[in-house]
């Protein structure tokens, strides 16, 4: 399996347009949202300037890319082609398998959440203590599990013509609606209500959590825990399921 995962690291950091949209497009984008603020007006709702509310968004918006957009395709194209059929008569088991795509879609997450950390204190004067920063990279990397799953789950879900436009509505859904691009105080009252109960929302509210120095919400780790409950069990029971049918 450690052969796979090296692999698999390899292939991701070796593929230029996955790199760019998950690595330099979040950066780009927290200049563009954040580089005219002055850096001092407060977000409403919350005691965050705009940069350092948006460097959150931005970190976990170049995560999500990441670890959704990477799996689900690449799984689907792979079933698609016979690459996976041809690993079960190995003896590489099962869980190997996706165990290799989330390590591996982990690891590129990762250079996108500190890309976009090291151009908020850069460019913006973003300034936290050491332990807010280590919390802040911890908590996202870790929190990208959630939609690593969903992303397996969508590539055993759809077959390599039909996956893209999926994931893509679904990246882009939850990206906007769960606040990502824009704080969701700027919506109107209804979307603030079911902005709250998606896990994109929950996701980046760990993060100003500890950039306020703060719990995060009971709410936000109970929609996460169901989240991942529900998208691993899903990628488990469509593992089977192709399993089966193969």
């Amino acid at each position: 399996m450690n052969s796979l995962i090296k692999l698999e690291v390899s292939r991701a950091l070796r593929n230029r347009k996955f790199l760019f949209f998950s690595v330099i497009y979040p950066a780009g984008l927290f200049l563009l949202i954040a580089g005219g603020s002055d850096g001092h007006d407060k977000i409403d709702g919350t005691g965050l300037t705009l940069p350092t509310y948006m460097m959150v968004s931005m970190a976990s918006f170049g995560a999500l890319t990441a670890v959704l957009m990477g799996n689900s395709e690449r799984i689907a194209k792979e079933r698609e082609s016979g690459w996976v059929r041809q690993l079960r008569l190995t003896t590489l088991p099962g869980r190997g398998y996706v165990l290799a795509k989330t390590a591996s879609a982990a690891v590129v997450s990762l250079p996108s959440i500190v890309v976009v950390f090291v151009v908020a204190a850069a460019v913006k004067d973003v300034r936290l203590d050491a332990g807010q920063w280590l919390g802040l990279t911890g908590a996202i990397w870790a929190g990208s599990l959630v939609f690593a799953a969903l992303g397996v789950a969508l590539g055993y879900l759809a077959s390599g013509d039909a996956v893209r436009p999926i994931t893509m509505i679904i990246y882009f859904g939850l990206s906007m609606l769960g606040g990502l691009w824009m704080p969701t105080t700027t919506f109107p009252q209804w979307l603030q209500d079911i902005a709250e109960w998606l896990p994109t929302h929950a996701y980046a509210s760990l993060g100003r959590a500890i950039e306020e120095s703060r719990a995060p919400h009971a709410q936000d780790l109970a929609v996460l825990a169901v989240s991942f409950v529900l998208f691993a069990g899903g990628a488990a029971w469509l593992y089977r399921k192709d399993t089966l049918k193969a």
